[in-house]
């Protein structure tokens, strides 16, 4: 067995939309486009079929497809994490071990939440499933109970896992419990990598000690965190305050016209248009999104002073 490649995730991790057609069939022509506008927001690396990415509605095959096209247009600029959790045991480990042979840098692997893992060592026992089948590249566990209805004490888990599961590098934490989340970060010694899930609370979840962030918005608003980071960074604690609060004032603007539906209509007016999500979600209508779009247009314009700064 080869050794576990070398990794740690920091900054900004955008987790990238899967572009659809009208008609719901995968768009992967506009990858390219969407990986080089993504990078140019100052992101660090790429989050590929997770939530934002509809990873859930796509079927193994197109979940593969997706991964190689962004993979393919990064073209080693960032790292990429692909999400490759499913209900399904075997599908989640076909996707791990696609994903570990084109080169991903990391799979990130969601639990099972139609039929929930019932206490931490059946839990462990699935990703142990999966993690089997991508031996040299690095996992991290996706804990984001609010969508799976899994909750768990994240660090009980790592103290839990760590002679069970080699490649374990660290966590997605897409949940708001902060209590959990510091003791998250201090599991191990401190020797795991906690990316933080929450664009509205990222001064939060750096501020607590997380080593980066995965978000939606960090798509198409990447310079406002980087002015939260940077404020931070700078040990000015109140201008990052300020900072965040205007980015969340931006995302609680765009989150009024619905979830995921209303993020990937504004990365279509702000950034490359990924075209609509596919059912169970539904497009906003075509009023909304032209509100939706003079919202934005006021609201970015009175907050756009000093990105360049």
């Amino acid at each position: 067995m080869s050794s576990l490649q070398p990794l740690t995730l920091s900054g900004l991790i955008a987790a990238v939309f899967t572009p659809m057609k009208p008609d719901g069939a995968l768009d992967l022509g506009v990858v390219p486009a969407v990986t080089d506008f993504v990078l140019g927001q100052g992101v660090d690396g790429l989050f590929v079929c997770g939530s934002t990415g509809e990873g859930p509605s796509l079927s193994r095959e197109e979940r593969m497809a997706v991964t190689d096209a962004y993979v393919s247009a990064s073209s080693n600029r960032a790292p990429v994490i692909a999400h490759v959790g499913h209900n399904c045991l075997a599908d989640a480990r076909a996707l791990a071990a696609h994903a570990s042979r084109i080169g991903v840098d990391a799979i990130a692997i969601a639990p099972p939440s139609y039929f929930r893992p019932q206490g931490l060592d059946v839990l462990i026992e699935c990703l142990v499933k999966v993690a089997e089948a991508a031996p040299t590249t690095p996992l991290y566990y996706y804990h984001i109970p609010r969508i799976t209805g899994v909750n768990i004490r994240v660090f009980e888990l790592l103290e839990q896992a760590e002679d069970q599961l080699p490649t374990l590098r660290g966590v997605k934490f897409s949940s708001f419990e902060q209590d959990d989340l510091i003791r998250t970060i201090d599991a191990g010694g401190g020797r795991y990598n906690i990316l933080f899930g929450s664009d509205e609370m990222l001064l939060a979840g750096l501020s607590t000690g997380a080593a980066g962030a995965v978000g939606s918005t960090f798509n198409f608003l990447g310079p406002y965190y980087r002015r939260v980071m940077a404020a931070l960074e700078a040990g000015d604690l109140p201008g990052a305050r300020a900072r965040q609060a205007e980015v969340t004032r931006i995302v609680h603007a765009i989150i009024g016209f619905g979830g995921h539906n209303a993020i990937k209509a504004a990365m279509n007016q702000l950034g490359v248009d990924c075209g609509p999500p596919r059912l169970p979600v539904k497009a906003l209508s075509v009023g909304d999104v032209q509100d939706l779009g003079d919202l934005l247009d006021e609201v970015l314009m009175s907050q756009s002073e000093g990105l360049e700064d």
